[in-house]
């Protein structure tokens, strides 16, 4: 359907309900919110979620903020665990002891934790054997549910409690993995990166693409965590437009191999514009450690230009 924000929110019942106990300010509630919105009303979901902050506070025994089938399954699990789910359908409908009238979409929710580290490999085996599903990594960038350990989505330099920043290190030393072109490398129908921005429309938008898309799917979404990253409660909004403005996070898709960003800053924000606000990120700011924004600075353009040239190279080839 066209993309209306008034429509959708007035007229499309939540199915991932308030009663939650998600932290305020946290990016995940909205970001799970609208993916299920985008789909159609008359559809059925099975989703699968990762051990993890979303899984923990909106599955507490025998309450539930999911209105459709919900499987919590192990931190590593989530993409094998829906595959199984998903070819078990696909089986029941081959015998016919399932009606053809009614739809069922398979969606899978895990953290960067349990996406990005312990579950690549169950991740890239769904992708790979060709599954009609959609996987969705709300990143945050470490392991917040468990105390806020590094992840491999942990930018540089940043100050978490198994990376802390000190008089030894300043922070974590290695750069963040980029697992949208990981998934790019599968050479699946669908990949997208994205977030909560501009009046949710571009978060939409690739949802209903990567649901309604036949085979397997990911969808990559930046998920802001106040206790983790360090920012008030209400600057949830702020922080993600910070991410895209800077191109520390860029909002593009891979469809069947095309490259395509679906947002261009019309002034690319300086990447400390993004930093400062964080406390993770507050020890880059003291006297002397003026090289740490200089190589983050260095790193974010590097990937941005990779990605500019990527969409006019496969552009121009189709």
């Amino acid at each position: 359907m066209p993309y209306n924000l008034k429509e959708i929110v007035g007229k499309k019942p939540s199915r991932f309900t308030e009663g939650h106990r998600m932290c305020a300010g946290c990016g995940a509630p909205p970001v799970a919110r609208m993916i299920l919105r985008a789909l159609k009303e008359e559809d059925h979901a099975v989703i699968s979620g990762a051990t993890g902050c979303m899984e923990v506070s909106t599955f507490i025994y025998p309450y539930t903020a999911w209105t459709d089938s919900f499987i919590h399954t192990a931190f590593e699990c989530a993409g094998a665990t829906l595959s199984g789910v998903e070819a078990a359908y696909q089986a029941m409908k081959r015998q016919g002891k399932l009606p053809e009238d009614k739809e069922t979409k398979f969606i899978a929710f895990g953290g960067d934790g349990g996406t990005y580290d312990i579950g690549l490999q169950a991740l890239s085996g769904a992708m790979e054997r060709g599954h009609d599903l959609t996987y969705v990594c709300y990143d945050n960038g470490a392991y917040m549910n468990t105390g806020i350990q590094r992840s491999s989505a942990t930018p540089k330099f940043s100050d978490t409690t198994t990376s802390p920043a000190g008089k030894v290190l300043p922070g974590k030393m290695q750069p963040r993995k980029d697992l949208t072109k990981i998934m790019a490398g599968h050479h699946i129908p669908y990949i997208a990166q994205t977030a909560a921005f501009m009046n949710f429309k571009d978060l939409y938008e690739k949802a209903e693409k990567a649901i309604y898309t036949k085979g397997p799917t990911f969808l990559n979404v930046l998920s802001p965590c106040p206790r983790g990253w360090g920012y008030p409660t209400e600057d949830l909004m702020k922080i993600n437009k910070l991410a895209i403005d800077t191109c520390y996070w860029p909002l593009y898709e891979v469809v069947d191999g095309v490259y395509h960003i679906t947002y261009k800053p019309p002034k690319k924000l300086p990447i400390e514009e993004f930093l400062k606000p964080q406390k993770r990120f507050k020890h880059m700011f003291n006297p002397g450690n003026e090289w740490m924004i200089e190589e983050f600075q260095k790193e974010v353009d590097s990937r941005w230009q990779e990605l500019l040239d990527l969409e006019k190279l496969t552009n121009t080839e189709n």
